[in-house]
């Protein structure tokens, strides 16, 4: 290895999803083995809290993992997003359009595929947003793989595309999975937005001053009813992008959290999360309408989605092909969009409270993402076409 260069297992954009899929087998083994006590352990309440209002139970660690550090996950995928909008490869209205449209039908027909297929059994119906999420940590791990089999021009949509997905994900989550709606915490969330909106407006670049308002946010949405992950999209969109210094306050924001979320944040919560004790749950309790649904949704919608809308909008000159980017090479970088593992996994243990149809859930989304990454890659490697 030459002077100044980082092995690839020290790279962000490889070693971290190598890292994340490390743990998730890990926390998947455990569960399966005599350890499965520390899965047991994560999702005891950590106690309960009383004053005069009340008692109530305090969420377990692996609760905690899922709205508290994964904000953190979000506001980085905001600051992304928003790096590119701005300066990057979607400052243009032209080159934003297509990804943009491309996730909405990536969306789309996941949610409306999953909806037809889980339709007989009512209680089914809630994870309808677990299918549409891709899985922007995975993707680009596969695409790095494949070399000059994809074009730089397929790459940078792919990845546009993945951030436009988490984004949508996020509200979706805000919107269909929060509580009960409270009045006065939301009014405080909004005069928190406003305050926030504003300082981004003057170009206040003091991120303590940020920090704090993101988390007075965090805690008015909890207490709103609407998800708290929220707060990292709406303080994402908030920071300036531009500075008096070297780097603006959204850079220096990017730069000191995205190791941690990377190293840290998504290994855990892959831990956590893919702690599916299959070998203890009989096969015929768990629901296979359930686990076709999601796996489909994931397989078959993202593909068909996505794909049909990019060709709708190329066809009807609302954008153009990638460059240097084949319709062959296109409808394989679709095939890898089914890969929805972080996103749909913390969808999935929302929408499912009940152990049953939360382990079918995850069993889809693994079988479903597996199939999606490998026939992606095949067709990218042995059938698409470079123009």
């Amino acid at each position: 290895m030459k002077a100044g260069e980082r092995h690839w297992m020290l790279a962000p954009e490889t070693g971290g999803p190598f890292l994340l899929l490390v743990m998730a087998v890990l926390g998947f083994v455990l569960a399966n083995s005599p350890l499965r006590f520390i899965h047991e352990w994560l999702d005891v309440p950590l106690g309960q809290v009383c004053s005069a209002a009340g008692c109530f139970s305090l969420p377990s660690a692996a609760e905690l993992v899922t709205i508290g550090p994964m904000t953190l996950f979000f506001l980085v995928i905001t600051l992304e997003l928003k790096k590119e909008l701005v300066t990057g490869h979607l400052s243009s209205v032209r080159r934003c359009l297509l990804p943009c449209l491309s996730a909405l039908g990536g969306v789309a027909v996941p949610a409306g595929l999953y909806a037809l297929l889980a339709a007989p059994d009512p209680a089914l119906r809630q994870g309808w947003a677990i299918p549409v999420a891709t899985d922007a940590a995975f993707t680009l791990p596969v695409m790095l793989a494949l070399g000059q089999h994809v074009s730089e021009g397929g790459r940078v949509w792919l990845m546009a595309l993945a951030i436009f997905d988490d984004v949508l994900g996020i509200l979706i989550l805000a919107v269909f999975y929060g509580g009960t709606l409270h009045v006065l915490p939301l009014l405080g969330a909004a005069a928190v937005t406003g305050l926030m909106a504003c300082a981004g407006w003057r170009k206040v670049e003091n991120l303590w001053f940020y920090g704090l308002s993101g988390c007075l946010l965090w805690f008015c949405l909890l207490e709103g009813g609407l998800h708290p992950t929220l707060a990292g999209v709406v303080l994402g969109l908030c920071l300036p992008t531009v500075g008096r210094g070297d780097r603006s306050p959204l850079e220096r924001a990017e730069r000191g959290l995205s190791p941690w979320v990377t190293w840290l944040v998504l290994p855990l919560f892959g831990f956590v999360s893919v702690g599916i004790p299959l070998l203890d749950v009989p096969a015929e309790t768990l629901s296979l309408r359930l686990v076709c649904a999601v796996a489909v949704g994931l397989v078959c919608g993202k593909t068909v989605g996505i794909f049909g809308v990019t060709w709708c909008a190329i066809k009807c000159r609302l954008a153009s092909l990638p460059a240097h980017t084949s319709w062959s090479m296109l409808f394989g970088l679709c095939l890898l969009c089914g890969v929805g593992f972080t996103v749909s996994l913390f969808m999935a243990s929302l929408a499912f409270p009940a152990f049953m149809l939360c382990v079918s859930s995850k069993t889809g989304i693994l079988a479903g993402s597996l199939i999606a990454a490998l026939s992606g890659w095949l067709w990218l490697r042995f059938v698409a076409r470079r123009v």
